[in-house]
C-alpha cells in the first residue's frame, strides 16, 4: 500500500483508539478467582482498585498467587486509557505490505524502530515489538466487539531474542472471555496453553462474583 507517513499514522491511530479501555470513572472491582494449573486447583479472591492497585488473597501457594497477580497486571495495563501521543508521539509510521487476508502492515520508526504491526478491520491483528530485552510477537485471531472498542478473544504470543532471533520459550495460545458488569467489561475467564519440551502447560483463570467497588 502506498501512502504518506501521516496517512499511515492516522490509519494506525484509528485502530489504537478502537481498543476497549476503562474510562476515568472506573471504580475498580473484586472477584473470586479459581486458578487451575495442570489440574491443580487454587481458589482465592482478587481486587483491582480505581487506581489499578492489585490484590490477590486466599491463595497460600506463592507461585500460584504470583501467576494470578501476573494475569491481573496484564489485564489492568491493557485497560488503561493512554492518549495516542503519550504512547506513540515519538514514533514514525509507514505502510508495509498488504497481506492476503487484507491486513495492512505498519512499520515503525523513531523510538520504536524495528517494531511492526498489522491492522485489519480497524483492529490491531498482529504486534511485533521490542520490550524488556526481548521481541514479542502476538497474532490475534478473533475479537469481542463491545460497542465501545474491541477486546481480543483468541490470540497467541511468542518471544524471540532480538539479536539472534532464537525463540525463547514455547508458543502460548490464549482465549479470553469477558462479562459486562455495571457498564464495564471485566475478564471472566482466561485459558493459556503453552508448548513445553515435555508437552503442554495449561492454565485457566476463572473470575466469578465480579462486583464493582463503590466509586
Amino acid at each position: 500500500m502506498v501512502g504518506t507517513q501521516l496517512a499511515a499514522r492516522d490509519f494506525f491511530r484509528a485502530a489504537y483508539d478502537n481498543r476497549y479501555t476503562w474510562d476515568a470513572a472506573f471504580p475498580g472491582y473484586t472477584a473470586d478467582v479459581t486458578f487451575t494449573h495442570n489440574g491443580q486447583i487454587y481458589q482465592g479472591q482478587s481486587k483491582i482498585t480505581a487506581d489499578l492497585k492489585l490484590e490477590v488473597t486466599g491463595i497460600a501457594d506463592e507461585s500460584a498467587q504470583k501467576m494470578v497477580h501476573g494475569q491481573l497486571f496484564e489485564v489492568s495495563i491493557h485497560r488503561v486509557r493512554r492518549e495516542f501521543e503519550a504512547s506513540h508521539g515519538n514514533n514514525t509510521f509507514s505502510y508495509g505490505k498488504t497481506l492476503e487476508d487484507g491486513a495492512v502492515e505498519i512499520l515503525m520508526g523513531g523510538k520504536a524502530e524495528g517494531d511492526r504491526y498489522e491492522i485489519k478491520n480497524n483492529e490491531v491483528s498482529m504486534v511485533h515489538r521490542h520490550i524488556h530485552g526481548v521481541v514479542v510477537t502476538i497474532h490475534t485471531f478473533s475479537s469481542h466487539d463491545t460497542g465501545a472498542g474491541y477486546l481480543s478473544h483468541r490470540y497467541d504470543s511468542v518471544y524471540h531474542d532480538p539479536k539472534t532471533g532464537e525463540q525463547k520459550g514455547g508458543l502460548s495460545n490464549f482465549e479470553d472471555e469477558y462479562t459486562e458488569v455495571g457498564g464495564y467489561y471485566i475478564l471472566s475467564r482466561r485459558a493459556i496453553e503453552t508448548a513445553t519440551e515435555g508437552g503442554t502447560d495449561s492454565q485457566e483463570f476463572v473470575f466469578s462474583n465480579i462486583a464493582l467497588l463503590e466509586a
